[in-house]
């Protein structure tokens, strides 16, 4: 492992009796600082870790470090185990272990030998971990949930079913008797959260579901004066999919975009053949010749570029009383059925979605 060595002849020597150890060191960074708090030697992991350039002082290292490197001067002393936290601009923070320990040099001068270890990744496993316990937690909780759900929709729809016979409202009837299917199919696919959702699928028309999503968001749209640009030009639209669960996915993305927005804003709702050829990004098909795009693009506050990264994780959210949990969804209701999801925005100009599917075989 190459050394760097400040240009000072002897801090130069004081290093040399060094080398060897630290060529060992292939898994940790290794750096020397002498009593005058100057780096005497340095390994490039040390570098790579600290973010320092060649031939640094000790002033450069992070304030949290040289405090650490002065108590050990100071009471000739060793320190174990401590933590670092490195803040970085626009990155990830970097975790670091830090050993510092006192060594006499051969001109009988105090060093202190200080070895790096990067626990970011360790740190970012211990992360995951928790969100997978908080994940399991959740599906328990949801699965007791959902059997009790399960229970009482028998009553809710016996007497659902007692009015909508006395109500005339052709179209509403329709609506209220597929939202309760809608409702005890979710609660089913909770009742089987131990084992990964089945999709029925079946050849469905992208425009009937995408109708029916925006009957759901009716009330949002009207209430916040939003106006509605419909254009499917997709025909055919015929894709092979669960409409259940597509219906569930465009209601999320049509309710985030009416929630970024304000009143007097604007809802685009629109799909489109695109040439499997030309299609962006691919998604697996069977030799067909053509993809069904469906593009959701609001008028609102758009999304900071911070975020982008995170749209899909679960339980990130920036709303104040967000769950976190739509988009993901989404995500793996179109990821279910071959497709592709990607998102572009600007913030205060607004945010568009674009879903691309497999179209059906029947429809090509």
């Amino acid at each position: 492992m190459p050394l760097h060595r400040p240009s000072q002849k002897s801090e130069r020597r004081e290093g040399l009796s060094l080398t060897g150890a630290l060529r060992d060191c292939l898994a940790c960074g290794v750096l020397v600082v002498n009593r005058r708090e100057r780096i005497i030697a340095c390994t490039a992991e040390a570098e790579r870790m600290l973010r320092l350039r060649r031939g640094p002082s000790a002033s450069a290292l992070p304030a949290r470090l040289r405090k650490i490197v002065r108590e050990v001067i100071s009471t000739n002393k060793p320190v174990t185990d401590r933590s670092v936290v490195l803040p970085a601009a626009g990155r990830e923070s970097s975790a670091l272990r830090v050993c510092a320990t006192p060594v006499a040099s051969q001109s009988d001068k105090l060093q202190v030998v200080v070895v790096l270890n990067d626990i970011t990744a360790a740190r970012r496993l211990e992360q995951d971990m928790r969100r997978l316990d908080r994940l399991a937690s959740i599906g328990t909780l949801s699965a007791s949930m959902a059997h009790e759900i399960k229970n009482a929709l028998v009553a809710v729809k016996t007497f659902v079913d007692l009015l909508l016979e006395k109500n005339r409202d052709a179209e509403l009837t329709d609506v209220v008797r597929r939202e309760l299917r809608r409702i005890d199919s979710i609660v089913s696919q909770m009742l089987r959260f131990a084992g990964p959702a089945r999709p029925a699928f079946s050849a469905v028309r992208l425009s009937d579901i995408l109708d029916q999503s925006l009957r759901m968001v009716k009330h949002q749209l009207e209430s916040k004066l939003i106006s509605l640009n419909r254009a499917f030009n997709a025909a055919p639209d015929l894709v092979k999919g669960d409409d259940y669960q597509l219906e569930q996915a465009f209601v999320n993305l049509l309710l985030n975009a009416v929630e970024a927005m304000g009143p007097n804003g604007a809802l685009t709702v629109a799909t489109e053949l695109v040439p499997s050829a030309a299609a962006n990004p691919p998604v697996p098909d069977d030799g067909g010749t053509h993809q069904v795009r469906v593009i959701i693009a609001d008028t609102g506050i758009g999304i900071a570029p911070e975020n982008m990264n995170r749209l899909f994780e679960p339980f990130f959210s920036t709303k104040q009383h967000g769950t976190g949990l739509g988009l993901p969804i989404a995500q793996r209701i179109v990821h279910e059925h071959s497709g592709a999801i990607t998102v572009q925005s600007e913030v205060n100009k607004g945010t568009t979605f674009s879903i691309l599917l497999p179209a059906h075989a029947k429809a090509r």
